[in-house]
């Protein structure tokens, strides 16, 4: 078999992280066998994994043909009478129960995520959060938030915490084209399972609401925000000290004070039309200004965070760039760019299986220290070296005497 000597851990050992338990359990305990006499839970699970590593492109014609191969049968024990057809895939993603797939998420999640320290990576937890969108032609998409190009759009909100997707949202509604509600929702969904939680939240400049801000403060929830320069606000008291001035690479930080932010307070005049007020929230937060005078360039940020030092609030914003590379992975390496179904029930089964597939393979990458696309590519190796193997054994011959080792 193919034998890399420096990995730590191979896709193999990978797969028995998969808690097959869990599986039969909410086989038994979710609907997502009803009314199915083929594509059940557990195959539609692998289905979707094996066709996430072995292919560049998804769809619902590779997942027939992916199904209907020898290999996938051999390495999954299914008969060889068994088949579908494309039209029973886009039938069984519309209907099957997300839930069971949403729960595998969240448990291997968790199991994963006890495998390392988060305070080792930071000083706390940092939760990176935000957006990015998936469009189709608005004929072919049910639902979906809709734009003047005649497109409409999907939108998935991640929290990322470093190492592995932690959280993620689908929406397809059109209040949700905004990141002030899709964020906000999407940060207090999760918050709302880990109740005794020691995250900071990174946010960029989508979210700017004072109100969200405050709801924030009023729930524990601790944020670093890349502010927009000039907002308006009112200064209460300030950190700095002229003795010692606060400087690092080519940045130096101008402001770091407690202030009080202004909200538009929505009022509904006479014609029944809504306008804004403008009025100031009594709630203090910190504002910290970097500035860096080589670029003529200037940083904002908003935290309800106080024990920080001002170079820290930075240094964690900028680790926010860690999520733009995840979404380039997921959508390079793992098809995301691409809806291989067009309903809100098969959308969410397939990002839960994309965030399952990611773990994996940010996994495998970590620990045998690999960039994506090598660890892609030699997950795909190693799969189709175990078919090689069980249809060796299936034919009566010795795997041994092929792969040395």
């Amino acid at each position: 078999m193919t034998n890399f000597k420096d990995h730590k851990i191979s896709l193999k050992l990978l797969l028995e992280f998969i808690p097959k338990a869990l599986m039969s359990h909410l086989s038994a305990t979710t609907k997502v066998d009803y009314y199915s006499k083929t594509l059940h839970g557990e195959k539609m699970f692998y289905l979707l994994l094996f066709s996430m590593y072995d292919n560049e492109k998804l769809s619902q014609r590779t997942l027939e043909d992916t199904f209907n191969s020898s290999g996938f049968k051999a390495l999954f024990g299914l008969g060889e009478d068994e088949k579908i057809r494309r039209s029973s895939i886009s039938e069984r993603l519309s209907k099957i129960d997300s839930s069971y797939f949403k729960e595998i998420y969240e448990h291997m999640y968790e199991r994963f995520s006890g495998l390392y320290d988060k305070t080792e990576i930071e000083k706390y937890n940092l939760i990176r959060v935000d957006s990015t969108i998936v469009s189709e032609a608005s004929s072919k998409m049910k639902e979906g938030i809709e734009q003047k190009s005649g497109k409409k759009l999907v939108k998935f909100s991640f929290s990322f915490d470093g190492i592995l997707p932690s959280a993620v949202q689908v929406f397809n509604a059109q209040k949700y084209s905004s990141e002030e509600t899709a964020l906000p929702e999407a940060i207090l969904e999760q918050v709302k399972k880990e109740e005794h939680h020691d995250n900071i939240y990174i946010i960029d400049r989508g979210l700017q609401s004072t109100r969200v801000m405050k709801n924030f403060e009023q729930k524990a929830v601790k944020f670093i925000i890349r502010s927009k320069e000039n907002r308006k606000f009112i200064e209460t008291a300030s950190f700095l000290d002229p003795q010692n001035t606060q400087k690092w690479e080519d940045w130096e930080v101008i402001k770091d004070s407690k202030v009080k932010l202004y909200t538009g307070k929505p009022i509904q005049n006479k014609r029944g039309k809504i306008h804004y007020r403008e009025e100031l929230v009594e709630k203090e937060f910190r504002l910290v200004v970097i500035k860096n005078e080589k670029q003529n360039k200037e940083m904002w940020f908003l935290t309800n965070e106080f024990e920080l030092s001002a170079r820290e609030v930075s240094d964690y914003y900028r680790k926010r760039w860690d999520i733009e590379v995840f979404f380039r992975f997921l959508k390079q390496e793992l098809n995301l760019s691409h809806l291989v179904s067009l309903n809100k029930n098969g959308i969410e089964v397939m990002v839960y299986m994309t965030m399952i597939a990611s773990m994996l393979l940010l996994i495998y990458k970590k620990a045998n220290n690999l960039g994506y696309k090598t660890a892609k590519r030699r997950i795909a190796m190693e799969l189709r070296d175990m078919i090689t193997v069980i249809l060796i054994i299936f034919a009566g011959g010795d795997p041994d005497k092929v792969f040395k080792t």
